[in-house]
């Protein structure tokens, strides 16, 4: 009897599987799209790479954070960066018109999400249009945590000798707004001084401050 069950459910919930697998080996691209950031073996870190480190760190956060739809979170980590799966990652260092780079990212991720039946196609949609939004508690959740992994593959990373270590200072700073995050940014924000002073050692802790603020 729970067997005829169990064969019922699946008749009447049938995935479209072709649908979903064409979506999933489109978004194989990603591994192959590459960001300025280096691993600790001197590799280009690749946008995958990126997107699935943030995932595991919201994940691990996650018991801080019980009030919020830690799903729509995790979902947001990997599809976050998707819109450079057809133009590239554009370096948060470089500054550009973030109109035109969110109407690029945004015809790649309708273009992407459009392998997908409706429905899952729609959610996806949504959750990225949240992310790049930024209202949500999940999705200013997702941006400091973006910023704080970043931060660390630059600290982690072997970069090359004039790596601006500075510009970690002042990346994202105005995304880490509740205790946890503040306390993880001071965190990051004291690594980021103990690299600079060991790669510089004629420099000063008093000389390491932000000097700009850049939202991307």
């Amino acid at each position: 009897m729970k067997t005829k069950r169990f064969v019922n459910y699946f008749e009447d919930e049938k995935m479209d599987i072709g649908k979903i697998t064409d979506f999933i080996e489109e978004a194989e691209r990603l591994k192959t799209v590459t960001r300025t950031a280096k691993t600790s073996e001197g590799k280009t870190e690749s946008t995958a790479e990126h997107s699935w480190r943030l995932a595991l760190l919201a994940c691990v956060v996650a018991d801080e954070y019980s009030n919020l739809n830690m799903e729509r979170v995790l979902t947001m980590c990997l599809i976050h960066d998707i819109g450079e799966i057809y133009e590239g990652d554009i370096p948060a260092i470089r500054q550009v018109d973030k109109v035109q780079k969110y109407e690029i990212e945004l015809r790649a991720a309708k273009k992407i999400f459009s392998l997908l039946p409706e429905e899952k196609r729609n959610r996806l949609m949504e959750i990225w249009k949240e992310y790049n939004d930024c209202k949500t508690p999940e999705a200013r959740l997702v941006k400091a945590l973006d910023k704080a992994e970043t931060i660390l593959q630059h600290n982690q990373g072997k970069n090359p000798d004039d790596f601006d270590y500075g510009f970690n200072l002042y990346y994202g700073q105005e995304f880490f707004n509740d205790p946890n995050l503040k306390e993880l940014r001071t965190y990051l924000d004291e690594r980021t001084r103990d690299k600079i002073l060991k790669e510089n050692p004629e420099f000063k802790q008093a000389d390491l401050v932000p000097v700009m603020d850049i939202n991307i």
